[in-house]
Formats: structure tokens, C-alpha cells, sequence
């Protein structure tokens, strides 16, 4: 059993969220708690794949085959209930990288993309430098819960829409959509002709009490207008080895894709990334499973933190290791909210402004790193909270 109290040093090693603190927020005591990867050490067996790979000594040009192939579709069977055909399976360097190509390939200049904030900001800028225009159906929080507004999606489907990113397990609310909710949006996807390409990266982060579905699994006219896109790198912490696959019933929609892949000169995937998927679908469920328990205990100890705190509402997560923080109470614009985190808590958590405009007075927080860690975070904020109450 993998015990994750270690805290690696990730200083000097050119790490986004470590060795670029005092560049982002100004302050190099700043603790990082934003971009989303884990500050724990990977499956020993992935890790000790990585060094047989290594120590060969040869990095020429690789390719996927069946056997990789085959380990994709076995672990979406095993973990998901998602009969996979091999022949629908595109590989790309990252989910970001395949829907860049989709919205190039299935969708024209101005066409509508809508996606549901607040949600992953990659998305509202990809959409706009594509020159498509981007349509907003806005979640419905409700005591912390949030909700799909299918009366609103309805409504922009019919106004003509043409595609929509649908991110699930859901970036950064932490929603595990349900069933009965992903049969209503492929309902109102087959009505209005909607192209649904689905995000879900995080479809194995996903706590007790919640299943993730991929919306591609269920029974529906329209599985081959749905692209699925999925990844070992969320879920074994591998993000910096760019690998990622997408699940593509649609033949011509394939060939469409693999043509603006080569058009663009992403023809392959990282060798060790290769290594690295091969190694955590073979033998990263053990380390998977230890650390889902991690990440439920991290979770309970800041809605415990919380729980009778007034002036943070912890959005109760149901998938991810992101927790969406509702700063609301404290009644600070979003930009006072970022400074007040950074220089009062020292914390450098994600400013929900930049999901959406109904992401402000929200901080999304990363609690994928051992426990200690965490307590010592939410130490410094329950303080800053004192001093604020204090002063108020």
C-alpha cells in the first residue's frame, strides 16, 4: 500500500507549479495549490517501467500497436463498462491537442460551440481563437450543488448550436454527472443535430458514492456524434510525458482527424509516454486505488475545516482532486480575493474568475499531495480568516 506522506522536491525542476511561484504571484512563499497535477511520486511500477526504458538508451521514432491499443480498451471495459472498439481509437500528445482538432475539423468559422461554466478556461480561449463563437449554458449552483439549466441548454441548442465541450467529471465543480442527466443532454444533442466532444480526463478520480459513465457508453442514436477523450496522465500523475487517446465511433470523423494531426505535424507520442500508459493500465490500479483514498480523506479534512466556517462553502466534490472554494462571504471583488489569498493565507490557489464570470468569489484548490501538506494550507487560511474577521 503507497503511503503518499512523502512530499517530493519539485524546486529546479523546471515544474510550471513550483518554480514559477514567485513569477505568477510575487512571492516565493506563496504555497502552490493551482495547476492541476500531483505533488506525489508515481506508481513504482510506472516509475521503474520508465528506468528499464531509459536505461535501454535508444529514444528513436516509436509507435503505438495493438497490444497498447488493447490496454486501452481492456481498462475502459474494466473501469468504465465502455465496450471500446480498437479501430475507434485516436492517439494525441493531449486532450487539449484532439479538441483544438476537432473544433478545426467538424465545425466551420463562426459556428457555435457552447460550453457549461464554470468551467476549465483552456476551453472559452480555444473557442475564440478559432474564430467560432462561443455560447455560455451556465451551471446552476444551488447550495453548493451545481446542476445542468437544460431549459437554457435547450434553448441555445435550438438557436444553433453546432458542438458543445462537455467536461465530465466536471472542471472545476467536481460534479460526476448521473444517468438520467447524461441521457437528457444526448436526448437534446440527437433533437438539435449537436456534435458533444467530451472531456473526461478525470473519469477515474472519482470518490465513493459517485460512478463516472462516459457518455459514450450509453445506448443512443447518436454514439457516433460523440468524440470521448480520456488519459492515464490525471489519474497517474504523468501530465509532463503528453499522452492522451480519443475514442471516435465515426470512420469518416477518424480519418478527418488523423488527416489535421498530420497536416500539423503531430504524427507521435512521446516515447516514455508510451512506456508510461503501457505501465499504469497494466499495473497502476493498486497505486490508482491508494491514492482515490488519499484524495478522500484531503477532501473530508477541508469540508471538516470548513464545516462550520461561514465565510467558506466547500462545493462538495463528487470526481477530481480539484475543490471548488465559495469565497462569496468575505465580499471581495475577485481581484482583492486573489491578492487577499496570495498575500494574507500565502496561498496560491486558482482564481475562479478565469472559469467563467460565474466562477467569481470561487478559488479552486489542488489537494492531490500528502495530507500534511494540506492541513498546513488550510492552517494559513483558517488565520487569514481570523485576521479578517478581526479587522472587518
Amino acid at each position: 500500500m503507497t503511503s503518499f506522506k512523502h512530499l517530493p522536491n519539485r524546486h529546479n525542476t523546471r515544474s510550471v507549479k513550483w518554480d514559477k511561484v514567485k513569477a505568477i504571484y510575487g512571492d516565493a512563499d506563496v504555497q502552490p495549490l493551482w495547476v492541476a497535477d500531483m505533488d506525489l511520486e508515481i506508481a513504482e511500477p510506472i516509475k521503474q517501467a520508465l528506468k528499464d526504458r531509459v536505461d535501454h538508451g535508444v529514444f528513436g521514432y516509436t509507435f503505438t500497436d495493438d497490444l497498447l491499443d488493447q490496454l486501452v480498451t481492456n481498462w475502459l471495459d474494466t473501469q468504465h463498462d465502455f465496450n471500446v472498439s480498437t479501430a475507434s481509437l485516436i492517439y494525441s500528445p493531449g486532450v487539449l491537442e484532439t479538441i483544438h482538432m476537432t473544433i478545426l475539423t467538424q465545425t466551420e468559422e463562426h459556428d457555435k460551440v457552447l460550453i457549461q461554466t464554470p468551467v476549465y478556461f483552456p476551453f472559452h480561449s480555444m473557442i475564440k481563437n478559432h474564430n467560432r463563437e462561443l455560447v455560455k449554458n451556465p451551471l446552476i449552483n444551488t447550495n453548493g450543488h451545481y446542476t445542468i439549466d437544460f431549459e437554457d441548454l435547450e434553448a441555445k441548442f435550438k438557436d444553433g448550436v453546432k458542438a458543445m465541450i462537455f467536461c465530465s467529471p466536471h472542471n472545476p465543480v467536481g460534479r460526476v454527472w448521473t444517468e438520467p442527466e447524461l441521457k437528457r443532454v444526448l436526448e437534446l444533442a440527437e433533437a438539435y443535430n449537436v456534435l458533444i466532444i467530451s472531456d473526461e480526463i478525470h473519469a477515474d478520480l472519482v470518490y465513493q458514492g459517485s460512478k463516472h459513465i462516459p457518455i459514450g457508453s450509453l445506448d443512443s442514436p447518436i454514439q457516433e456524434q460523440i468524440i470521448t477523450l480520456m488519459s492515464p496522465t490525471k489519474s497517474f500523475n504523468l501530465a509532463g510525458l503528453q499522452v492522451s487517446y480519443a475514442i471516435v465511433p465515426d470512420k469518416k470523423v477518424r480519418m478527418q482527424l488523423r488527416h489535421a494531426f498530420s497536416k500539423y505535424g503531430i504524427t507521435m507520442l512521446n516515447t516514455l509516454g508510451i512506456t508510461a500508459l503501457e505501465a499504469a493500465y497494466s499495473n497502476g490500479k493498486h497505486w490508482l486505488d491508494d491514492l482515490l483514498k488519499l484524495l478522500a480523506t484531503n477532501k473530508q479534512l477541508v469540508e471538516d475545516t470548513f464545516e462550520n466556517e461561514p465565510l467558506v462553502q466547500v462545493t462538495k466534490a463528487e470526481g477530481t482532486y480539484l475543490l471548488w472554494l465559495d469565497l462569496n462571504a468575505l465580499n471581495l471583488d475577485h481581484d482583492t480575493l486573489k491578492t487577499w489569498m496570495e498575500t494574507e493565507a500565502k496561498l496560491g490557489l486558482n482564481s475562479g474568475i478565469t472559469f467563467g464570470e460565474n466562477g467569481s468569489g470561487f478559488m479552486r484548490m489542488n489537494i492531490a499531495s500528502p495530507t500534511a501538506y494540506i492541513k498546513e494550507a488550510l492552517d494559513k487560511l483558517t488565520d487569514a480568516l481570523a485576521k479578517h474577521k478581526k479587522n472587518a
